[in-house]
């Protein structure tokens, strides 16, 4: 399924029917009903597949993004009535559920950037087009991407670039941004990306290109770009929270359902299931990760690294125990 935006650009939910055929389970499409929350709602693919899908279903849409969130409400006006979007992070989710009064029976979770967000090069989050060196989701927070370049000391700097971006040459990017920014700030994404490149000897390539052995080659400021975007939005923060709220407010039966592009990030959703499962508060519905099928990553590259995890819920803390 594909969902064309106000602007034109198409945008590919990914693993769309994994998804639909998860959260519904072993119900019908008419007994499934009570309130799915999408908490990271995007341009509200998933979700304009699921209501279609389940006629009973209701949805909460959250996004941080407010320039995304508009594309949303415009691709599900076709299901007004059931549809309530909020401008918010993960982490004030739970608060929002605490003033909900019907069962919650899914939670869906998308991480990492959208495409819409990576493709627009004013956005910040792009090392392959110029742009303002921001990388900020929620306009609302006060840390951009330029702020942390410029001012984190190198070893906070190389830290951060090889723990949340995996990135082997950490140390020497890290040294050699904090010599440039010495003369002058970094402000914008390719005076970063072209440094990033330089420091670790490798020769830019267009993105996608085969490399002598066959494999798809990266930016060589893929890595750096990425452990910038999850400090700038506090993806790691987000995501435990998110997972705390879906543990507190989810219904006996209720599932969550989380798709992550990032090692790290799969690892946290895989021990929060385990764990839960050991302490009897959820069932593992998939025991390894769900990935797309070769024709999925075919139409859809995006999907090559997505990996779709998903547990039932079986009892509740709290107002639903």
């Amino acid at each position: 399924m594909t969902d064309p935006t106000s602007d034109g650009h198409v945008h590919i939910p990914v693993l769309a029917q994994e998804v639909t055929r998860l959260l519904g389970g072993r119900r019908d499409h008419d007994s499934l009903r009570g309130l799915l929350v999408d908490a990271t709602l995007g341009a509200g693919g998933h979700s304009a597949l699921l209501l279609e899908r389940f006629p009973r279903l209701r949805l909460l849409g959250v996004d941080q993004d407010p320039e995304i969130l508009s594309i949303a409400r415009e691709r599900l006006e076709p299901f007004q009535g059931r549809v309530r979007t909020e401008h918010a992070r993960m982490s004030e989710l739970d608060g929002l559920l605490a003033e909900v009064d019907e069962p919650v029976v899914g939670v869906l979770m998308d991480l990492g950037a959208s495409s819409l967000q990576l493709d627009r090069p004013e956005r910040g989050f792009s090392f392959s087009w110029d742009g303002p060196l921001d990388m900020r989701m929620d306009p609302r927070r006060e840390r951009d991407a330029a702020s942390i370049v410029n001012q984190w000391d190198e070893g906070d700097l190389a830290d951060l670039f090889f723990h949340e971006g995996g990135e082997r040459g950490a140390r020497k990017v890290a040294r050699a941004i904090v010599d440039a920014r010495r003369r002058v700030p970094f402000k914008r994404t390719r005076a970063l990306s072209e440094l990033v490149a330089i420091s670790l000897g490798r020769p830019l390539r267009p993105p996608g290109r085969p490399q002598g052995s066959g494999k798809v080659a990266i930016h060589p400021a893929t890595r750096v770009f990425q452990a910038l975007r999850r400090a700038v939005n506090e993806e790691a923060e987000e995501l435990e929270a998110g997972l705390r709220a879906a543990r507190e407010h989810l219904a006996p039966e209720g599932r969550l359902l989380a798709i992550s592009f990032h090692s790290g990030e799969d690892g946290v959703v895989k021990r929060f299931l385990a764990g839960g499962a050991r302490e009897g508060d959820w069932d593992l519905v998939t025991r390894r990760p769900v990935e797309a099928a070769p024709g999925e990553v075919r139409a859809n590259p995006r999907s090559r690294s997505a990996k779709l995890r998903v547990g039932e819920r079986l009892s509740q803390p709290g107002k639903r125990a």
